[in-house]
């Protein structure tokens, strides 16, 4: 099969593993940039170009899209959704699961255990949101934010109620969550591929620190996931329309809770906490599935 990987750095290590597992199983692997790609929208005949040339209609795509160039990057999967080509993840998929609010919504008309989150415009409605989450300590989230960047946790009532005055005269998107204190500034990213959680490890903060991501310094290890904490994965993913998911959970004392589902989730902590092939997994769901004008939007909204 030829299939391209949407990623803007060869060297990145996630996009090394994917062309190795490529490689490995018989394949032809090509990493396009995705913001050097370009399309010819109008024609008859949809095109994607790159360096100049016109690209084939690949039998895949991989979209490692960063969250960045959301926008641009799933206008390019689109072109090649439309040219034939079978994505792991579908553009609607990803833009779904990039709209944090979005997918919280979907996530609970579908019945899965979040956290209490609330969403606000107005500052005169602040000590109303407070109490939607439970009150302080409470968790705040840029809608735009990633790898843990624009998240605080705020301890007192006054300093929930200064931190989301000062978001909102930014004109900043936010929202606020139940502080899960029971979780012990850990998460669990489990990383689900088809229909099944491949892998799964636990990222606990580092002390004095109650953010978990890795790109944070939080450390990995390999947990072993009960049958809810997968059946919660699972299902998350699907509702999303995600083919390959990261999704983020929480242990709290009402059960699993989902905090994120990720549709470009790195390779990098999990292969290497777990030691197993994850990127070779990811091509194998390729194979199996990979047929041509395959395309369809799986799950609501």
């Amino acid at each position: 099969m030829k299939i391209a990987i949407l990623s803007r750095n060869k060297k990145l290590y996630s996009t090394r593993r994917l062309v190795e597992a490529c490689e490995q199983r018989g394949h032809e692997p090509m990493v396009v940039d995705v913001l050097r790609s370009y399309m010819d929208i109008a024609s008859s005949k949809p095109e994607v170009h790159f360096n100049g040339e016109s690209l084939p209609a690949f039998d895949a795509i991989i979209p490692r899209i960063g969250a960045s160039v959301t926008f641009y990057g799933t206008a390019v999967l689109r072109q090649f959704e439309m040219m034939g080509s079978f994505p792991l993840n579908e553009s609607v998929a990803i833009s779904r699961s990039r709209d944090k609010l979005r997918s919280l919504q979907l996530l609970s008309r579908k019945g899965i255990g979040l956290p209490n989150t609330g969403f606000a415009h107005d500052p005169g409605d602040i000590p109303d949101l407070i109490k939607m989450a439970g009150g302080t300590p409470l968790v705040i989230k840029l809608l735009e934010g990633t790898q843990g960047i624009g998240v605080v946790l705020a301890e007192t009532k006054k300093a929930a109620e200064s931190v989301i005055e000062a978001f909102m005269g930014l004109k900043a998107n936010i929202m606020v969550q139940e502080y899960i204190k029971e979780a012990g500034g850990a998460d669990i990213r489990c990383f689900v591929v088809g229909d099944k959680v491949v892998a799964a490890i636990k990222r606990q903060a580092q002390p004095g620190e109650f953010r978990s991501n890795l790109h944070r310094g939080g450390a990995a290890s390999l947990i072993r996931i009960t049958p809810k904490e997968r059946a919660t994965a699972v299902k998350a993913a699907k509702i999303m329309g995600l083919n390959v998911a990261g999704v983020d959970l929480l242990r709290s004392g009402r059960g699993p809770l989902v905090m994120e589902v990720n549709s470009s989730p790195g390779l990098e902590g999990i292969e290497t906490a777990t030691g197993k092939d994850v990127a070779g997994l990811i091509i194998e769901f390729i194979e199996k599935n990979g047929k041509p004008h395959r395309t369809r939007t799986r799950g609501q909204g």
